[in-house]
């Protein structure tokens, strides 16, 4: 089957300029197609964030209710349904993921689900699901990314970035949820895969020749 690389990190940690670097230099060698894998629900959250009256409390509600929340109860069945919404997305883009490879299109994943660390670093959106609706939902969402990650990368590149070059560069984001998903990115495994791990606190530059690097060691370039 055509190689997948996946280039996985927190928001602020250089994956789009990294993969576009990488979409034109692959494509030199074999056909090759940038796939985004993530539920985009960063920017969409920054949407609902600005709707009047309840946007800002949807949107808290949305982040606090998530896996990746350190507290709080589990969701509501509306906010539930939302997240599993954002969730189905994400299995719909892997679909069309899976079907451009066995094209043996060559694929640069930004971003790959996992079960590893539940939250926003693509991880379950569902985990602190209870009883009732939630709990049903968050059994198919976990059905569905135990389904993706069978699909293991050929190579991850992981991103590695601190919180202030982070915000640099994503300052609308909130410091809070950058600083979560920083921390959880040396915690994702991605079912055994192998990791090349970058500092993307260095000149992009520098970090998109030492992925270059990695991608032809492991792709025998």
């Amino acid at each position: 089957m055509a190689p997948l690389i996946a280039i996985v990190g927190s928001d602020g940690s250089g994956k789009s300029t990294v993969g576009t670097a990488l979409l034109a230099w692959m494509n030199e060698r074999q056909a090759t197609e940038l796939h985004h894998l993530g539920k985009q629900t960063g920017n969409i959250g920054r949407a609902i964030a600005r709707w009047p009256l309840i946007g800002g409390k949807l949107d808290k509600a949305i982040v606090k209710k998530s896996g990746g929340a350190k507290k709080g109860g589990g969701p509501t069945a509306f906010t539930a349904i939302i997240i599993y919404a954002f969730s189905m997305r994400r299995v719909r883009r892997f679909r069309k993921m899976l079907a451009a490879r066995q094209r043996g299109i060559a694929i640069l994943a930004d971003r790959f689900p996992q079960t590893a660390v539940p939250g926003p670093m693509d991880g379950l959106g569902l985990a602190k699901a209870g009883a009732g609706l939630p709990g049903r939902l968050a059994r198919r969402e976990r059905a569905q990314y135990e389904w993706m990650e069978q699909y293991r990368p050929d190579l991850v590149l992981r991103l590695n970035v601190d919180l202030p070059t982070a915000l640099a560069r994503k300052p609308d984001h909130r410091p809070s949820s950058l600083a979560t998903k920083i921390a959880d990115v040396p915690r994702l495994t991605f079912n055994g895969a192998r990791i090349v791990d970058l500092d993307s606190t260095q000149p992009l530059d520098l970090v998109i020749e030492q992925a270059k690097a990695a991608i032809s060691e492991t792709l025998g370039w």
